[in-house]
């Protein structure tokens, strides 16, 4: 432990292995409360839901669906600087979202035997848009926008109490299905269905440790995009502005008092720069209860003997969020939820309005996937088709393999095409 005391502590490098081990969830805990939240919903339907949206939610409306001359007051109400953001924020993140989406495609790969695949959308997918601490309109462009480009025709969101900008947001997106359900009841009910909810074929979107727990309980039930964890930022830099790396570290920081934000460099002198800009940020922070409990209980610099060391811790812990402050390190990343490459590439621009998705694997799941895509909505489908001579030439090596396994049937119906 280093003795220069501010909020952030400075640590040396050896200090990643005890943020290498990640904080249990409460996984296992949360889990004996909500399944049987979900089962009761499964039997119940509308029924559960409402009685759980009442104790846990405040629920006071006659329907669990916002009405849609709701969504279009509200629209109305937007400020004029608030559509316009919606505006260049989705079109953004619908453009990029485009680039994601897998390709059609079948082609002639040897004589007679065609190979190919096609993608289609799923049927119907829910959005799940937290609005505790913080309402999350941007979350509902994220979750909508690429369901919309992948041409999903049922979209969904569940927002246990939706603000006049989500709602608003919600119809300049033409969404029609806006539901006041939030935490585990709100999962269950996207993931059975009532007579009111639709059943979905995913859900996406971030939500507290309840609805990660939810979301794990029901995949497989429906498909999930992940359960996430506390949010999180690694940031690498050597040579920087210490104003902007304390910046980016208390923009991550103010999302929850969990919420992990660390710097890796070689600079004694950068480290304690950022970590004197970040005691003086906060103190006209209006977050700052927030972010100062996370920073001290979260937070952390680790001195590197060199960005190369840098990389490879932040490997090691696979952050949702890598600010990478020097571009050449780029080909040495190998496990990130979202790079943001130089000193003009916040973080907060990505969770607005750069483009790429803000919902991000959490955890060290960036080990395992990147974050929520077009790609996440569709489905693909391989196709093959064989002439009588590419499955004649086959024929030997799909016959000897089945009967290898011991699966007979499947080496007659080859050969019984080709009168063997």
């Amino acid at each position: 432990m280093d003795t220069f005391a501010t909020l952030l502590p400075i640590l040396d490098a050896c200090a990643a292995e005890s943020l290498l081990e990640r904080k249990a969830l409460r996984m296992a805990k949360i889990e004996q409360i909500v399944a049987p939240m979900l089962e009761d919903i499964r039997r119940r339907g509308d029924e559960a839901v409402c009685e759980y949206c009442r104790r846990f939610d405040g629920f006071d409306s006659p329907s669990l669906l916002v009405s849609s001359a709701e969504l279009e007051q509200a629209a109305s109400q937007l400020a004029p600087a608030f559509r316009d953001a919606i505006l260049v924020a989705s079109q953004n993140i619908r453009e990029y979202a485009a680039e994601q989406l897998p390709r059609a495609w079948m082609r002639e790969y040897s004589a007679g035997r065609r190979l190919g695949q096609i993608v289609r959308p799923l049927a119907s997918i829910g959005a799940y848009i937290p609005a505790g601490r913080y309402p999350l309109p941007s979350t509902l462009l994220m979750t909508v926008i690429p369901a919309q480009v992948a041409g999903v025709p049922v979209i969904c969101v569940a927002c246990p109490r939706p603000s006049v900008e989500i709602l608003g947001a919600a119809h300049l997106l033409g969404v029609t299905r806006v539901f006041r359900i939030g935490g585990a009841q709100a999962i269950g009910a996207l993931a059975f269905g009532t007579a009111t909810v639709p059943k979905v074929d995913r859900i996406a979107g971030p939500g507290n440790i309840y609805v990660a727990a939810a979301k794990k309980l029901v995949a497989g039930e429906t498909g999930i995009d992940f359960a996430a964890g506390p949010t999180e930022i690694v940031i690498i830099a050597a040579e920087a502005d210490p104003r902007h790396l304390a910046a980016d570290l208390l923009a991550q920081a103010e999302h929850d008092i969990e919420a992990s934000s660390i710097l890796l460099t070689p600079s004694r002198a950068l480290a304690e720069a950022t970590a004197r800009e970040i005691e003086r940020q906060i103190e006209t922070l209006p977050t700052a209860a927030v972010a100062r409990a996370s920073i001290c209980t979260h937070g952390a610099c680790l001195l590197t003997h060199s960005l190369e060391e840098a990389v490879d811790i932040s490997n090691r812990l696979a952050p949702e969020h890598l600010s990478l402050y020097h571009p050449e390190l780029l080909p040495g990343i190998q496990n990130a939820g979202s790079v943001f490459l130089g000193p003009f590439s916040p973080e907060a621009a990505g969770d607005y309005a750069s483009g790429p998705n803000h919902v991000l694997p959490t955890a060290g799941a960036a080990r395992l996937r990147g974050g929520l895509s077009a790609a996440d909505f569709v489905k693909v489908i391989s196709i093959q088709e064989l002439t009588a001579g590419a499955l004649a030439s086959l024929a030997p090596s799909i016959t000897t393999l089945a009967r290898a396994e011991g699966l007979e049937a499947h080496a007659r119906s080859v050969e019984v095409r080709l009168g063997l």
